[in-house]
């Protein structure tokens, strides 16, 4: 009995765990199933959009005449002339005068007949033509500095014989204008681009008191042998900012102003001064002037108060005249100052303050030197008021 039910529970174990067995294979085969995709109902395309009929090129517009960087013109107020050019302004209380700078203007309006003093400084003019000054015969005063002219027609200015201040500075000018009038008293042509002086270009200019011609780029070729001849009343000279290497020839002996800082000018000839009678100021910084270019006793003209020689190459302080009341010589290669040596003769006399040089003021920084003044020199020059080493 014990043995048949033993056998019974044996088949029993054995049946449980063979039915164990597979329902473990039945879940793994079933995990590692690969789950069917989703199936997505089928899309339908649209169709293509039909093409717009095609336009037709737009059509090239001409190109404007005039540069369209420039600002418009600005129209002045209303005037109660009825000459009144629109873009300028012709106060009531001034009825010669016609004020037409600042305006973006880019060409010499209509000037009314009885204008005397014309402004057109600060525009975008280019030219002077024959008809910019056309029956303006009464006209004494023309500004066109800062503007952009390029050209002067011939004779423009000789039919104005009342005109006596014409400024042009701040242009694009690459010569002098020629015919300029007789009367002329005052001339501007600085900050150009000016490298010819036509042959007689200041001829019968003799009441020509002020020639400004610096910042342009006129050299020793430029300037002919005599073309300050006929200047015999001119005042004040500058050619500053060029590129000449010789002092200008034959310039009138009555100067008042010399002017030729920032050029190349290497020597200065014996006696160029010497018949000059009203000369009181010359300057020539930075230049390349040195001892051997300085003739001994060039600058001794009584007439000079005030010297510039700045930014040069001198190793030594040229001699000068006791009138000399400043004397600029900084930033050149002076080592020693002997007060003995260009102190004038007879002014190391105590006694004798009348007889004393008159110079004032001595600037010497920028050279080779170092405190103290020598004794020498305050003995020499008593009216000295300051002394820059």
């Amino acid at each position: 009995m014990r043995a048949g039910t033993s056998n019974r529970t044996m088949k029993a174990g054995l049946a449980y765990c063979s039915l164990l067995v597979l329902l473990l294979i039945t879940d793994v085969c079933g995990q590692r199933r690969p789950k069917p995709k989703p199936v997505r109902p089928p899309t339908t395309r649209k169709p293509p959009a039909p093409k717009k009929p095609s336009s037709p090129a737009p059509k090239s517009e001409p190109e404007p005449q005039e540069p369209t960087d420039f600002p418009p013109p600005i129209l002045g107020p209303p005037s109660e002339f009825p000459d009144c050019p629109r873009e300028c302004f012709c106060p009531p209380s001034y009825p010669n005068a016609l004020y037409c700078e600042n305006r973006n203007i880019r060409k010499v309006p209509v000037i009314p007949f009885r204008t005397h003093y014309l402004y057109l400084q600060n525009n975008y003019i280019d030219q002077v033509t024959a008809d910019s000054f056309k029956n303006c015969t009464e006209l004494k005063w023309i500004n066109l500095g800062n503007n952009r002219i390029r050209s002067v027609e011939k004779q423009v200015f000789e039919k104005l014989p009342k005109l006596l201040y014409l400024y042009m500075q701040r242009n694009e000018l690459k010569e002098v204008p020629d015919d300029l009038p007789a009367g002329l008293e005052q001339l501007r042509l600085s900050r150009n681009q000016i490298s010819k002086v036509p042959p007689g270009a200041f001829s019968k200019m003799e009441h020509l008191a002020l020639l400004d011609l610096h910042h342009n780029r006129i050299s020793d070729s430029s300037l002919g042998k005599n073309i300050f001849k006929d200047l015999k009343n001119l005042i004040q000279l500058n050619l500053a900012h060029n590129i000449l290497r010789k002092m200008p020839a034959n310039i009138p002996k009555g100067l008042l102003q010399l002017f030729l800082d920032r050029n190349n000018i290497e020597e200065i000839p014996q006696g160029y001064f010497k018949d000059f009678t009203n000369l009181a100021f010359v300057r020539l910084n930075y230049n390349q002037l040195n001892d051997k270019g300085l003739p001994k006793l060039v600058f001794n003209v009584s007439s000079l108060l005030d010297l510039h020689l700045s930014h040069n190459m001198l190793s030594t302080i040229p001699l000068f005249n006791p009138e000399l009341e400043q004397l600029h010589l900084n930033n050149n290669s002076i080592e020693s100052v002997n007060g003995t040596e260009i102190c004038p003769s007879n002014s190391l006399n105590m006694h004798d303050e009348n007889g004393a040089p008159k110079l004032r003021y001595l600037r010497l920084d920028g050279n080779h030197l170092s405190p103290p003044v020598p004794s020498d020199v305050i003995m020499c020059f008593r009216h000295l008021h300051a002394i820059v080493i």
